[in-house]
């Protein structure tokens, strides 16, 4: 139920929950998001630590990052290089 709560959340786990929902569907993505918020519980637990929100921003931001890496290296196999647009 927590995990389905975050549908529009503007959090961290509310950007991930968007993105698994477009990717996987929405049971499959609670899941995903409820696994995520386990992990991130247990991290806390264990080490001790308070929960720091970083944003849905944040997670775009790595989204965003990891997308590039596998545009480079999708393009590299194929023999091929990413070369980004100066703008003027």
């Amino acid at each position: 139920m927590a995990a389905q709560s975050l549908r529009k959340s503007p959090s961290y786990l509310g950007a991930f929950y968007r993105r698994m929902r477009s990717k996987l569907g929405p049971a499959k993505a609670t899941t995903a998001t409820a696994h995520q918020l386990a992990k991130m519980l247990y991290h806390m637990l264990q080490e001790n630590t308070p929960y720091r929100e970083r944003g849905a921003e944040a997670y775009l931001h790595k989204d965003h990052e990891r997308q590039l890496r596998q545009l480079r290296k999708q393009a590299q196999h194929l023999g091929f290089a990413l070369v980004p647009q100066t703008s003027n």
